[in-house]
């Protein structure tokens, strides 16, 4: 691969991350399941992607995040979330808020609505992108850090691109059986081999992939069993509490992710905006993701206890949720405002861009969606 070359000091950061997961490696007796690697290679202590000092978003980082492509984004998502506060408490909580420029749109077009936010609670695993949110939303005083779940909650959940960076494992099909990909060290390199499942590994692939027994052999494919827990916890949080979760990525229902066709998965990993599939690849230095398997999302959550709201493509939400009025509140005529935003606004929702690739789950308990939104639900294509 022909990728930008890291700094010095990167390299070296990642080089100590790979003798900490090689050490693993070798007091687990030679081998770890991908979902720890995955899990190491982002967020181990200091050295992960994503609890480590490297930059992220933006132009110097290695991907870009629809909040940081514009602010209609956030100001669109605040008037789905002002609905739901209306019905449960002015509370937010965001996963995963990278720059904190969601939160800043979020907090500035609500604030423009006359909507009181009580509190706007960020869970944020990397130090780097702490600092940076605290320095964004400074103005804020509303806004706290934490790292952990409340035990009860009243009011909205935002997660925007955060279940596609929750490990995955990764299955394959040979002989008629499935097979769990593990990591080893070969030749002082990191490899993949396969190994046999435990019992709830298995229980995950049946629950996860449509008719899994008819797939052909070599057919290799993700399932996510910490998504699905984290389904299950946001379910718990609402339990004795009102308000619904807006989750948005990239990904596809469980008849679409699992296509006969799609036989390498859905893994990819992003540096210094450079696409490529090679997980191994300067660990710490890059992002590792895969693709969401919504119907799996959907069913995690209701079978702990949530309804699930609205299912729908971000285009479909975005243009539900006034995305349109709000471009439209800058003059058309003052084209030195309105092209650059419409221009936005089209990478947002065009079919070629993320209008389609990228969708919104929503679930809760005890509200209901603004009818627009409710009228864009296409939960029946889970």
């Amino acid at each position: 691969m022909s990728l930008p070359l890291p700094s010095s000091d990167a390299l070296a950061a990642s080089q100590a991350l790979q003798r900490m997961i090689a050490a693993e490696i070798a007091d687990q007796g030679g081998a770890i399941p991908f979902s720890r690697f995955m899990e190491l290679a982002l967020y181990a202590p200091n050295l992960g992607y994503y609890s480590g000092g490297a930059a992220k978003l933006g132009r110097d980082g290695d991907f870009t995040t629809s909040p940081e492509i514009s602010p209609l984004f956030g100001a669109t998502l605040a008037r789905a979330a002002a609905a739901i506060m209306a019905q449960s408490a002015p509370d937010i909580i965001e996963f995963g808020a990278g720059t904190g420029k969601l939160a800043y749109d979020v907090l500035t077009a609500l604030a423009e609505l006359g909507v009181r936010v009580d509190s706007y609670t960020i869970i944020e695993l990397s130090g780097e992108l702490r600092a940076r949110q605290q320095e964004a939303l400074k103005d804020f005083p509303q806004v706290r850090w934490t790292h952990d779940f409340p035990v009860a909650f009243h009011g909205v959940v935002l997660a925007n691109e955060v279940l596609d960076a929750m490990p995955v494992e990764l299955v394959v099909r040979d002989g008629g059986r499935w097979l769990r990909q593990v990591v080893t060290v070969e030749d002082g390199r990191f490899a993949f081999t396969p190994a046999e499942p435990d019992a709830a590994l298995l229980d995950q692939i049946g629950r996860q992939i449509p008719d899994a027994d008819t797939l052909q052999d070599g057919y290799l494919t993700e399932v996510h069993p910490v998504a699905c827990g984290f389904m299950r916890s946001l379910a718990q949080m609402f339990e004795k509490g009102k308000g619904a979760a807006i989750l948005i990525d990239y990904g596809f229902p469980a008849h679409e992710y699992y296509f006969d066709e799609r036989t390498s998965g859905t893994l990819m990993c992003h540096y210094r905006h450079h696409a490529h599939p090679d997980p191994f690849y300067l660990p710490g230095l890059q992002d590792i993701t895969a693709h969401v398997d919504f119907t799996a999302m959907a069913l995690a959550a209701h079978g702990a206890g949530l309804d699930v709201l609205g299912y729908m493509s971000q285009a479909a939400f975005l243009l539900a949720a006034g995305i349109g009025e709000l471009l439209l509140k800058t003059d058309p005529e003052d084209a030195l405002r309105y092209l650059p935003q419409s221009k936005a606004v089209q990478k947002l929702v065009s079919p070629a861009e993320m209008g389609e690739l990228f969708k919104v789950l929503i679930v809760g308990s005890g509200v209901a969606l603004d009818p627009a939104i409710e009228r864009a639900d296409r939960s029946h294509k889970l």
